[in-house]
C-alpha cells in the first residue's frame, strides 16, 4: 500500500468521510464554526492546511503536544525502533522499555513526588484514571469515590462517575457510587471522608475545563484530612503534569505528595497513545497481592515499544531544551499580557493560569449596546460569546484555540512549551483584536455571532 499515494488522492475528503462513517454532528459543528480546515502538515507549534496557509496552535492537540508536533528527536527514535525489528508485544516477557521508561518517570518525577516509586502503563488519560480508582479499590477494600465540580478525569464509565458535569454524565445510566464536593470546600470534603466508606478522592491540582485553580491551602489540607481517615489521595497530572505548568508534575506548587498520579497525554510527544498510572509500592502490592494475581490488572497494548519509546524521549528532549523552565517564562509574559486586557476591554472578567496552560473568562458588558448583542448570544446558549472569539481569532489570525468547557465564557490555551516570545506576541496581538472588534457594536465579529446564532439554532 502506498500511504502517500492514498493520502494525496482522497486529501479533502475528511470531512465528507466523517459525515458518512464516523461523527456526521461533530463534522457539522466544525463547519458551523469555521472549523473545517484541511490540514497537510504539522511542524512545531503551527500546522499548515492544503492552501499552504499557517497556524499558530494554541489548542495543542488538548495538551498532548507539549513539545510541538513531530519533534525530530522522537521521530528519528521511532524510525530506529521500526528499523531494529524489536520483538514486540510478547505478553509473557518483561519488555525492557517499559523498564526503562518506568525507572526515568520516578526518577524524574521524585523531583515532585517522592514516594512514588510503582508504575504501571496505559493507553490514555481515561484508562489511567480507571486503573487508579480500581486500585483505591483494591487496597482499602471500600467502594465511594469523592471528587470535584467541574472536574474531568476522562469519559469511559469510571472515569465518567467522577465527572463534575451534567452535559457529559447524563444519559448513560448509573455510575459508580461518587459523591462531588465543592473546590476550596474543605468541610464539605471532610463530610464525605467521615463516612468511612470513600476509597479515594480524586483531584486535578488545576482543573483543564475551565482552568481553575485552587487556594493555596486546600489541596495539602485536602491531603491531610485524607491521611487522616486512610483515604487515598489520587492526583490527575493528565493535562496539568510532564511540564505543562512550569513545574514537572503540577502538584509540586502545593508540595502535595499524593497516593497515585496519573499521567498521559504530552508523554509519547503526540506519536503514540501512553499513559501511566504512578502510585506507592505498598498500593500496587495490595492489587498484584501474589503470584496468583500477578495479572490482575492488564491491558494488551500499555507497554508496547513503540510507546515506551517514544515516552524515554519525550522526557529526554523535556530535560535536554529546558522547556519546563520555558513554559514558566512563556506562561509569565504571556498572562502578564493578557492581565492588561481586564482594565481595556469590559467582558474581560478574568484572566489565570499557571505555566503555559492559561485561560481568559468573559462576562456580561456593562455599556448598553454591547449588553444587547451579548444577551442575544447568551439566550440561545450560554458561552457563545466565547466561541465568537474562538471564531474571530481562526478565521482572522490562523489562531487556534477553542472554548474550555461546555456552556462556560472561557477561552483555554495549551500552546507547546516549546514557543518563544514571537508566538506570544502573536497570540497577543491578535486576541487584542478580536476583542477589539467585539466591543464595537455592531461590528464584523458581531456578523460573525449572529452566524453562529442561526447554526446553533439549526441544530
Amino acid at each position: 500500500m502506498d500511504i502517500a499515494r492514498l493520502i494525496a488522492e482522497r486529501n479533502g475528503d475528511n470531512y465528507d468521510l466523517h459525515k458518512e462513517y464516523v461523527n456526521p454532528g461533530f463534522a457539522r459543528v466544525l463547519k458551523i464554526i469555521g472549523y473545517d480546515e484541511t490540514y497537510t502538515k504539522g511542524e512545531g507549534p503551527y500546522l499548515y492546511d492544503q492552501e499552504g496557509n499557517k497556524y499558530l496552535d494554541f489548542l495543542g492537540g488538548y495538551g498532548v503536544y507539549n513539545l510541538g508536533r513531530n519533534h525530530p528527536k522522537i521521530k528519528q527514535v521511532l524510525h530506529d525502533l521500526l528499523d531494529l525489528d524489536r520483538p514486540n508485544m510478547i505478553q509473557m516477557d518483561c519488555p525492557l522499555l517499559a523498564g526503562m521508561l518506568a525507572e526515568r518517570l520516578t526518577q524524574m518525577g521524585k523531583k515532585s513526588y517522592p514516594l512514588l516509586d510503582a508504575v504501571f502503563f496505559t493507553n490514555s488519560g481515561a484508562e489511567s484514571v480507571e486503573g487508579s480508582l480500581k486500585f483505591a479499590r483494591a487496597a482499602t477494600g471500600r467502594d465511594r469515590f469523592v471528587y470535584l465540580d467541574h472536574a474531568f478525569h476522562g469519559l469511559t464509565l469510571g472515569a465518567l462517575s467522577v465527572n463534575g458535569s451534567k452535559h457529559f454524565t447524563s444519559g448513560f445510566g448509573t455510575l459508580l457510587p461518587a459523591t462531588p464536593v465543592p473546590m476550596n470546600d474543605l468541610d464539605a470534603l471532610e463530610r464525605e471522608l467521615k463516612k468511612g466508606d470513600v476509597a479515594a478522592f480524586i483531584a486535578e491540582p488545576i482543573q483543564g475545563k475551565g482552568v481553575y485553580i485552587p487556594d493555596d491551602r486546600f489541596l495539602p489540607e485536602a491531603q491531610r484530612l485524607c491521611h487522616e481517615y486512610e483515604t487515598f489521595f489520587i492526583v490527575d497530572e493528565v493535562q496539568a503534569g510532564l511540564g505543562r505548568t512550569g513545574r514537572f508534575f503540577c502538584g509540586e506548587r502545593w508540595k502535595i505528595s499524593p497516593d497515585i498520579v496519573t499521567i498521559s497525554k504530552a508523554l509519547s510527544g503526540g506519536y503514540v497513545p501512553v499513559g501511566a498510572i504512578l502510585t506507592r509500592r505498598e498500593i500496587h502490592s495490595k492489587v498484584f497481592s501474589g503470584l496468583e494475581r500477578a495479572v490482575v490488572h492488564s491491558n494488551t497494548f500499555g507497554m508496547n515499544e513503540l510507546a515506551m519509546g517514544a515516552g524515554l524521549a519525550m522526557l529526554e528532549v523535556l530535560e535536554d531544551e529546558d522547556l519546563i523552565a520555558n513554559a514558566a517564562r512563556m506562561g509569565d509574559l504571556f498572562l502578564t499580557g493578557l492581565e492588561q486586557f481586564k482594565g481595556r476591554y469590559e467582558m474581560v472578567k478574568d484572566v489565570r493560569g499557571k505555566g503555559l496552560m492559561v485561560a481568559i473568562e468573559f462576562g456580561p458588558p456593562k455599556s448598553l449596546k454591547l449588553k444587547g448583542g451579548w444577551t442575544a448570544l447568551e439566550k440561545v446558549q450560554e458561552g457563545l460569546f466565547a466561541q465568537m472569539v474562538v471564531m474571530g481569532l481562526m478565521h482572522d489570525h490562523r489562531l487556534l484555540t477553542q472554548v474550555s468547557g461546555h456552556r462556560v465564557n472561557i477561552i483555554k490555551f495549551l500552546p507547546p512549551l516549546i514557543i518563544g516570545e514571537e508566538e506570544v506576541a502573536y497570540a497577543l496581538d491578535a486576541l487584542a483584536k478580536v476583542l477589539a472588534d467585539a466591543h464595537r457594536f455592531p461590528g464584523g465579529l458581531w456578523r460573525m455571532g449572529k452566524d453562529l446564532v442561526k447554526g446553533a439554532l439549526a441544530r
